[in-house]
């Protein structure tokens, strides 16, 4: 227990003296030395240089040897995989990119080894140096049936056998969890959940989703798919019937990233760029929040303020059912749709709330940099494999 304490402090807090660990760990300096001298005898801790700035001798510090495993992740679209590699300290040593434009089921184990093996390489590493990988997709693989549902878009990753096929294929351990999953655990570990062990991250950019953390836990659902809110029935949208075969229900047609341009259009907003419906959705709203916020924009602000207007009624719709159930103390807005709209758009989805929900949970956007799926893939792939490093008694 006083082993993974100290190393939970090391990776918190960074180098650390005997003597300062030993006083967040409240164990006595001779204790304190035996301990890190265990750790580093086991290759889990390694002397970084000395202390600076101080009165008195310099004090030796010590680190996580980051050496001593490394585990990796993949953020899976219909577009590209982004895959990494990072070390046990969570510093992130190799990167790769694989586009996947069009490609079909006979591809995907292909896709899956090709974006690993590029990470592996671009960090120095064989795959047999990597303790776990974690694969962050749209939708949710069935714990009882081992099919990807909630994801038509995905091509390739329906088949039943495809599980089996990775793990044929992988010489790791592997898990599979929701790409707004992820993001969650991001946030909740570096960013605007922290500390928070009852909120939603609400996710808008490619489609709508959800992710529930209740107790501190990630709340899944039966079949993986608690938080699918794009397939919700809300007012305002038409009722969606046979969602799963449509692959949209009517929160998504009420609020998703397809909607913003046809709204901007009824507007009468003028040059309104074509391309994927998530990067128009944020173009046409960081236009609208600039011009909102603009001192001297005028009259011609108006159409972009009710752009703006309408946006945040649809989102606060189906937020209000969402909060109406689980009743959260926080909800992140993440993904670009809610970036690009910034504060004018947040401010607005917190009036609406107020309006249309009993719960009065706060409301805050995402803040963890870089791309968060990953960011939260990597996260649960190091988490698995310090428990298992971790374990000195073994």
């Amino acid at each position: 227990m006083n082993d993974r304490a100290a190393l939970e402090l090391l990776l918190e807090h960074g180098p650390l003296s005997r003597t300062r660990l030993g006083r967040l760990t409240g164990l006595s300096k001779p204790t304190a030395s035996q301990l890190l001298a265990r750790l580093e005898a086991a290759g889990l801790v390694v002397a970084t240089g000395t202390s600076e700035g101080r009165p008195g001798p310099a004090a030796q510090l010590y680190a996580v040897n980051g050496r001593a495993a490394h585990a990796a992740a993949l953020d899976v679209t219909p577009r590209r995989i982004l895959a990494a590699v990072a070390d046990l300290a969570g510093r992130t040593v190799g990167t790769y990119e694989l586009p996947t434009p069009g490609r079909r089921a006979g591809s995907v184990v292909r896709q899956v080894t090709d974006a690993l093996d590029g990470a592996v390489k671009a960090a120095g590493l064989t795959r047999d140096e990597v303790r776990r990988l974690v694969v962050g997709t749209p939708g949710a693989f069935d714990p009882n049936t081992g099919r990807l549902r909630y994801a038509s878009h995905l091509p390739g990753w329906h088949s039943p056998e495809l599980l089996d096929r990775l793990a044929a294929a992988l010489p790791v351990p592997v898990a599979y969890e929701n790409d707004v999953n992820l993001v969650a655990l991001a946030e909740q570990r570096f960013g605007a959940a922290r500390g928070h062990r009852d909120f939603v991250l609400f996710w808008s950019d490619e489609g709508l989703g959800a992710a529930l953390v209740l107790g501190g836990r990630l709340h899944r659902g039966f079949t993986g798919g608690a938080g699918e809110v794009g397939f919700l029935p809300v007012p305002g949208a038409p009722l969606v019937r046979h969602v799963a075969q449509t692959g949209s229900g009517g929160f998504q047609e009420l609020a998703g990233a397809q909607a913003v341009a046809g709204l901007a259009r009824e507007l009468g907003i003028g040059g309104v760029p074509s391309g994927r419906p998530a990067e128009v959705a944020a173009a046409l709203l960081a236009r609208a929040a600039a011009a909102d916020t603009a001192p001297d924009a005028g009259a011609a602000a108006e159409p972009y303020r009710r752009l703006l207007d309408a946006c945040a009624a649809g989102l606060a719709t189906g937020l209000a059912a969402l909060v109406a159930v689980v009743d959260p103390e926080l909800v992140v807005l993440a993904g670009g749709v809610p970036a690009a709209g910034g504060e004018p758009l947040l401010g607005r989805v917190r009036a609406e709330l107020l309006e249309l929900a009993a719960a009065r949970p706060r409301l805050v956007p995402a803040a963890v940099s870089g791309p968060p799926v990953l960011r939260g893939a990597l996260e649960r792939a190091l988490a698995a494999t310090r428990d298992e490093v971790f374990d000195t008694t073994r």
